[in-house]
């Protein structure tokens, strides 16, 4: 997960969340490598660097948990094989290259894959080392072994030089890189062990080869338990990678045929019988049913649709036979993206990384120094330091104060080095992301970044756009006013039949609003639009009017007794049109755009966070002032422009800092959601203010804000959690080991367990 750290978020513009290193993706192509051996933060980091060394390279992420680096490249100037072929310069294996719209590997044949290399090298090691330790304890309990020595160094060989030969390679690849990893440090604690474990063949000294076994066996076991824990923490790309359908029922030629999901083609027509999943996005042309969006929204009850409306691939049919128009398949998809946005999340850097990373940097060099530091300091002042071994041997059984100065010296440089060993640190991060952002995936909620993790938690103040983002989007029928003694039902179903004529927005919103209701609207006659005042039409025989007072006027028809509940209908921001038949007025009838029934809820949540909610809106203050009070938004800013939105955040972020986000769903919002230190788009609006957001909630629901939030901050508490006891365990292990009262086989099994305590306190988010 070695990408280069994001910028922090600050008043001006920012890259697009969830991009990093270099300028986007502009547009060039993208491949995936897989890179079995990249198994750590810090292999990730040279696997980048080896790429970012040819021209033409745009963007690259890495996935530690995919073993995986995906490239955006131009090829224009460089191409898939010599990416490869860096790569290996660099060191490590590239088993597969594929290109983006292609067919990919299922991750978890490449994750078992990768799992059974490392568990055969876990075998490869354990069965020997097994053998030496029940060699090592007849042989120093019961009876001398002949030719003891022989036997321990060959019966390591393979523990060593064949399952631990990966480590070694990494180590030497670190250095020639003129960097240090871990692995460095393990091959310090066993490889000169074992070479000085030989000099016993011609000088009798006590040997080291054993340790030297059981410090690598025990590593390459904390390794495996690590890849099955990291595994189960990126299942959440596995789950959506099988979510999809694996075949499709299109029509061509006249015929219904079965086909492969990835021969899908645009403009295809797709039948979806009930129960089945729908192969990929598009529109439906005929039929409506209900359909569950639950792997999109996170919210079980199913979605009414009918002809014209969207329909997402991976989603089930319920009980209506659909014909769907294939929009986008393949990588454009929206599981598609979805993987694309969780897998770059996973991939991303959480600011307060950075300072681990620095640290780590200088780590493993300062580590080096104190194990040499506590060999010279053991070898030749052994004597004076011996009273500390005498009194650690009351209470821990592994000290022995009458070994000899070299046998103590060896012992606690090697203690230092597999004790330091930083692994906690390079998975303190990756892990608590891999699960924060999998669990927000499943819930309807995309976080694109790891800075929008941190930064999200600090918000202080929130402007949610009004039109589509607090209210519907969309015009409905509000209110229905009627003269006194008449029924509602007659106002609506005379103006609704008259309106079937017209094609504004607003007679059909009236027309939608009837056949709801069971009205049969009967035939209209003598059909007539009077611009900037109205409709008018003969049904039943009886002309009726819909339109404004001046419509109503020049058709002398009074409308005094109504025009007191128009005008309050007026100031509530809706729009009111009068209602006549024949020559009698018979009421009002108002049409808004009304507030989302969760909008309530999600700002009093917002507030009693403690955040400031603020309205922004190109409509009027009045229309604007009425739906703030009737969701509770603390502040309005109202007719403000497109481009007048940039300057309203900017106006905050002075006001407040840089702790104002953003929730928007339209085209126009996109800039001011770029603004914002933390973007939230609506998932159902346009899929530019997605891409120009930090988390995008796909149901758009706005109650998912706050759940974002919640996320968010235990996210990033289950880092700095993993970082403390990361950083606190080495703080307190390495000065133990150096003063001689740690052999070092307890250190590489109290390392491997820090390891294993890290990603099981990541995988604890799951309870949340």
């Amino acid at each position: 997960m070695a990408s280069q750290p994001e910028e922090s978020r600050s008043h001006g513009p920012r890259k697009s969340a969830g991009r990093e290193g270099q300028d986007g993706d502009g547009g060039g192509t993208r491949i995936a490598l897989t890179v079995p051996d990249m198994g750590s933060d810090h292999c990730a980091g040279v696997v980048k660097k080896s790429i970012h060394r040819l021209e033409g390279i745009r963007q690259v992420l890495t996935s530690i948990a995919a073993h995986r680096a995906t490239v955006v490249f131009d090829p224009g100037q460089t191409d898939p094989d010599q990416i490869r072929q860096s790569v290996e310069k660099a060191g490590y294996e590239v088993t597969a290259v594929q290109e983006e719209g292609r067919p990919q590997e299922d991750p978890a044949a490449q994750e078992e894959r990768q799992l059974r290399k490392v568990r055969r090298n876990v075998v490869v090691a354990a069965v020997p080392t097994t053998v030496i330790m029940v060699l090592m304890m007849i042989h120093m309990l019961w009876t001398p072994i002949p030719g003891y020595l022989a036997w321990v160094a060959f019966l390591a060989l393979p523990a060593i030089f064949y399952a631990g030969v990966g480590t070694h390679r990494s180590a030497w690849r670190s250095l020639t890189n003129r960097t240090s990893n871990m692995d460095v440090l393990i091959s310090m604690g066993s490889l000169p062990p074992y070479f000085i474990g030989l000099a016993g063949f011609f000088i009798p000294m006590v040997s080291f080869i054993e340790m030297a076994a059981t410090i690598m066996t025990f590593h390459l076991l904390g390794r495996y338990l690590e890849s099955r824990a990291k595994g189960r923490a990126s299942q959440a790309i596995r789950r959506l990678l099988t979510m999809g359908a694996k075949t499709a029922r299109v029509e061509r030629n006249g015929e219904e045929e079965a086909v492969d999901i990835k021969a899908l083609r645009r403009g295809d027509i797709m039948v979806v019988r009930p129960g089945e999943k729908i192969p990929t996005d598009g529109e439906i042309v005929e039929g409506a049913s209900h359909v569950d969006e639950s792997i999109a929204t996170g919210e079980s009850v199913p979605v009414e649709k009918g002809v014209k409306d969207h329909v997402l691939g991976a989603t089930v049919n319920q009980d209506g036979l659909l014909k769907v128009r294939a929009t986008q398949v393949g990588a454009d998809t929206f599981l598609s993206q979805v993987i694309r946005l969780v897998e770059e999340a996973q991939s991303s850097r959480v600011p307060i990384q950075e300072f681990a990373d620095r640290v780590t940097n200088y780590f493993v060099p300062v580590v080096i120094v104190i194990s040499g530091a506590s060999f010279l300091v053991w070898f030749f002042g052994a004597e004076a330091l011996r009273p500390i071994l005498v009194w650690g041997a009351g209470f821990l059984p592994w000290v022995n104060p009458e070994l000899s100065a070299p046998l103590l010296a060896v012992l606690a440089a090697v203690a230092v080095l597999v004790i330091a060993c930083p692994c906690a640190l390079g998975l303190a991060t990756p892990t608590a992301l891999m699960v924060g952002s999998g669990m927000g995936a499943e819930r309807g909620i995309l976080i694109r970044s790891g800075s929008a993790i941190q930064s999200m938690k600090d918000l202080r103040v929130m402007v949610l756009d009004k039109t589509g983002t607090l209210t519907k989007g969309k015009p409905e029928l509000s209110d229905i006013i009627p003269v006194a003694g008449l029924d509602p039902d007659d106002v609506l179903r005379a103006a609704a039949a008259v309106e079937a004529g017209s094609e504004h927005p607003l007679g059909r919103t009236l027309v939608a609003a009837a056949k709801r209701k069971g009205f049969r609207l009967g035939p209209v006659a003598r059909f007539e639009a009077h611009r900037g005042r109205g409709v008018q039409g003969q049904v039943d025989g009886k002309i009726v009017r819909v339109g404004n007072q001046r419509m109503l006027k020049e058709a002398g028809i009074g409308f005094e007794e109504m025009g007191k509940s128009q005008r309050q209908l007026e100031e509530e921001g809706k729009t009111a049109m009068l209602v006549a038949i024949g020559d009698r007025l018979v009421g009002v009838i108002a049409v808004a755009d009304t507030v989302k029934d969760e909008s309530g809820k999600a700002i009093g949540q917002l507030k009693d966070r403690g955040l400031k909610t603020v309205m922004i809106t190109g409509d009027n203050e009045r229309a604007a002032r009425h739906v703030a009070r009737q969701v509770g938004i603390d502040e309005v800013m109202a007719g403000i422009l497109p481009e007048g939105k940039v300057d309203a955040i900017k106006k905050l972020q002075d006001e407040h800092g840089p702790v104002v986000g953003m929730v928007g769903d339209g085209i126009n919002d996109a800039p001011a959601l770029t603004q914002a230190n933390i973007g939230i788009a609506i998932g159902a609006g346009a899929d530019v203010a997605i891409e120009s957001a930090d988390v995008t909630l796909v149901g758009g629901e706005l109650t998912k804000v706050v759940e974002a939030m919640a996320l968010s901050r235990s996210t990033f508490r289950k880092i700095v959690q993993n970082l403390f006891w990361a950083f606190a365990y080495n703080v307190v292990a390495i000065p133990i080991a150096a003063v001689g009262l740690l052999h070092p086989m307890i250190g590489v099994i109290a390392m491997t367990l820090s390891s294993l305590s890290v990603v099981g306190n990541s995988l604890l988010l799951r309870r949340m």
